[in-house]
């Protein structure tokens, strides 16, 4: 299921200076293949030889990099879905990495950011960071975990495959890093400096997969207070201010930089999740709307930010790298902060991977997809690749596309065991269009026709109800198109398919039933 929802800027936005010639759906979903297949191409093609491990950016060597290698694992379960490779190579080269992690140095089960792929040993990614890193080890476990589920073949390849994840999966001694006696979870421990490093993971940021999979260890879990201590911080990781016309549930100010709703959502639903913090989709997607809207509304107008071109999170930069956010910004778009959104919205990231290749295919685009970042104020590009930018991009358009990621591995039972312990559980949306995020002026919802269907798309919750009429209506209340016609739904979320003959225009949805009678204005482009 897709559900893929935008919110209207809160004013129009400056029109692209540089216009993009109309689009239809088979142009579009052209234009996600190839993205998609150049970004895989990056841990398939440029994988290194001996490991088959992901190379940190283009000009690594033999350094690899262990969270990136997560990614690059489930690009490789994508790449398997979308036949740019067999199952019988994916399954090969998922066996050479973990064989390779397997003998690799691990410090109490956990690897380090970065190793050698020839040799397994660790290399130093700071002065005092030469041992465990657990937000590195936990994009990797995520990776693995959702590839054991992917690759469930009887066949003796496959079966070995999941029987070596298993053993590293449960061979990762979380627990250890939070047996400092303060109920935290420490992000580095070194065999040469101990716990110098001294950082606890603290939320919010990309921190959320390494608790789940700490929670959620069958052989050394953590404590649930270390994560309401230390993760949480008993609730003190709340916001609940405005920006950009949207209240922001979590983090910092202006959501900060776009990989916290990235990195640990490649194959964790946030649809699926809500504690008494936060619903995680309305997070997700309020921060992308927050960050997309300061950038073509607010951010220094020489930066050259505009409908189609936006996107601040942690990349290259003119100067080095940084994390880039509406509260650190020097005009820098890196084009994964946009493309990896597509699940939360569509249309908007749509507009920037049409701009991008059809506009600055000379300049932004390579043979592994989109160059890492481009400063237009400063007239640069930054040429390298880096797996954890790349990585994203093929996994969360492939979760806009058919959710495969998020389906294999949330609902895995030691996953839902961590969610439970967290007090995560799934929503219970009421009946209407709980997935659409309206909170400004324009009170106007934008759709994408999804290119794989020719068709809108749109969530629509059933709680308790029967004999529901979905329908699509002209604004003087003419009825264009009938969805569903009395009908009867099982409790939950169906996504509706509509539009399909419709011309671009503003309609607006009704649901109802004898009891309930609920609307959302849309926009079809």
């Amino acid at each position: 299921m897709e559900y893929t929802l935008g919110c209207k800027e809160k004013e129009d936005p400056t029109p692209d200076p540089e216009p993009i010639p109309p689009t239809s759906t088979v142009e579009d979903k052209k234009l996600l293949d190839q993205v998609q297949q150049q970004t895989f191409n990056y841990f398939w093609d440029f994988a290194h030889p001996t490991s088959g491990m992901a190379r940190e950016r283009t000009t690594s060597g033999d350094l690899v990099t262990s969270g990136g290698t997560g990614f690059g694992i489930q690009a490789i379960i994508v790449g398997t879905h979308r036949n740019f490779i067999t199952r019988t190579q994916a399954v090969d080269r998922l066996l050479k990495i973990t064989n390779f992690l397997t003998t690799a140095d691990r410090f109490h089960g956990v690897w380090s950011h970065w190793l050698n792929g020839n040799t397994g040993k660790v290399i130093a990614f700071s002065a005092k960071d030469n041992g465990g890193d657990v937000i590195e080890t936990a994009f990797l476990v995520n990776g693995l975990l959702t590839a054991r589920a992917y690759f469930n073949g009887s066949d003796a390849k496959e079966t070995e495959l999941r029987n070596k994840i298993t053993h590293l999966w449960e061979t990762v001694e979380w627990d250890w890093y939070a047996s400092r006696g303060d109920n935290k979870l420490y992000w580095h421990w070194s065999p040469n400096f101990g716990w110098d490093m001294n950082m606890p993971i603290s939320g919010w940021n990309e921190g959320l997969i390494p608790y789940v999979l700490a929670l959620a260890s069958p052989t050394h879990p953590i404590a649930p207070a270390v994560y309401q201590n230390s993760w949480t911080r008993n609730g003190s990781f709340v916001n609940g201010n405005t920006y950009e016309g949207y209240r922001l549930p979590l983090g910092p100010a202006f959501g900060g930089p776009l990989f916290f709703a990235h990195y640990s959502f490649i194959s964790l639903d946030p649809r699926q999740l809500q504690d008494q913090y936060a619903n995680y989709w309305r997070q997700n997607v309020i921060h992308t709307l927050i960050n997309r809207s300061y950038s073509i509304n607010t951010a220094p107008k020489n930066y050259g930010y505009f409908a189609s071109l936006w996107g601040l999170t942690a990349s290259d930069t003119y100067n080095g790298y940084t994390a880039h956010s509406p509260t650190n910004d020097n005009g820098t778009v890196t084009p994964t902060a946009a493309l990896s959104s597509f699940p939360y919205t569509p249309y908007f990231s749509m507009q920037v991977l049409r701009y991008l290749y059809k506009n600055l295919g000379n300049t932004m685009i390579g043979p592994y997809g989109p160059y890492d970042a481009y400063n237009k104020d400063k007239s640069w590009v930054g040429t390298q690749y880096l797996a954890i930018d790349q990585g994203p991009i093929v996994t969360m358009i492939e979760n806009y596309r058919s959710g495969l990621l998020w389906s294999l591995f949330t609902d895995l039972p030691e996953i839902q065991t961590g969610l439970a312990k967290a007090n995560i559980s799934k929503p219970n949306y009421e009946t209407g269009f709980p997935l659409a995020i309206v909170e400004v002026q324009a009170n106007l919802v934008d759709l994408l026709k999804h290119p794989d269907y020719d068709a809108y798309q749109i969530a629509v919750s059933v709680q308790n109800e029967q004999g529901l009429t979905l329908t699509v209506e002209k604004g003087d209340g003419t009825v264009v198109e009938t969805v569903w016609k009395d009908e009867n739904k099982a409790n939950g979320l169906h996504t509706a398919n509509f539009g399909k003959n419709l011309s671009p225009a503003t309609y607006r949805l009704r649901l109802k039933n004898s009891t309930v009678n609920k609307e959302l204005t849309v926009f079809l482009h």
